[in-house]
């Protein structure tokens, strides 16, 4: 299924924002395409799923908010988070709750996942990282949450080596990027269907992210109550989600 150059200046300065800034979740327009852009702060409650204490997969926004309900919070945003197959499994590394349920993949292979250099999305008590599959084994590095996806869409500032600006492939896409001090990550849908060129565009130009990772294209989805927004569709493997208490 399918499958570092830290830029000084500020978001504000390069996107155009509706809404209250304080907002985890946003439209934001750059380069003439917009986006929903959810932004998340280390220490805050983001997690990833795959599947629920039954060991049926969650699979949809709507369990996923009954599993949040279920210890008395609420899910202030979430997406799909990684590629996975037919039976919704990870197509590469997944982590949940500190424990590894798919193992890292690090040979190219078809597809967007396999064009490499792909990369890693990790949360820990430290904050997030983006990194590419290969770099991520060597490092050895321990996440508490992680999905492997591909391709990567920013690697130190400079966009995926095989991204093209005049490429016609076009489809929704939904990806994450974090800061140079892994304090902050974005996680961003388009709204109509754009490039890898212009995808990447958004994390390194529009919110000055040195590395950003790609997580879907057509199946990507985005349940964000303070848009307006629960985007339809099939069961979905892999999800991430900020959670806060509820009331």
């Amino acid at each position: 299924m399918t499958m570092i150059r830290a830029l000084s200046l500020s978001v504000a300065t390069l996107v155009t924002v509706a809404g209250p800034s304080d907002s985890a979740c946003r439209h934001v327009d750059h380069d003439g395409q917009a986006y929903a852009v959810c932004e998340v702060h280390a220490g805050e409650d983001l997690r990833m799923w795959l599947t629920a204490p039954d060991g049926q997969p969650v699979g949809s926004f709507a369990r996923l908010r009954d599993l949040a309900a279920s210890e008395g919070r609420k899910v202030v945003f979430a997406m799909n988070a990684g590629m996975f197959h037919p039976d919704l499994s990870p197509v590469g590394l997944f982590v949940a709750q500190g424990v590894e349920e798919s193992t890292l993949v690090t040979a190219a292979g078809p597809g967007n996942f396999g064009m490499r250099p792909n990369g890693v999305f990790c949360v820990s008590g430290e904050g997030f990282a983006v990194m590419e599959s290969r770099a991520f084994s060597a490092a050895g590095r321990s996440c508490d949450y992680a999905t492997q996806s591909g391709p990567m869409l920013v690697i130190d500032g400079a966009f995926h080596p095989r991204f093209l600006a005049d490429s016609t492939s076009r489809h929704i896409r939904n990806g994450v990027g974090v800061s140079a001090d892994e304090q902050v990550a974005w996680f961003a849908i388009s709204d109509a269907a754009v490039t890898f060129w212009e995808f990447a565009s958004l994390f390194r130009d529009g919110l000055g992210v040195p590395n950003a990772l790609y997580l879907d294209g057509s199946i990507s989805r985005l349940y964000a109550p303070e848009l307006g927004r629960e985007d339809l569709g099939f069961p979905m493997g892999p999800m991430v989600a900020l959670l806060a208490p509820e009331g």
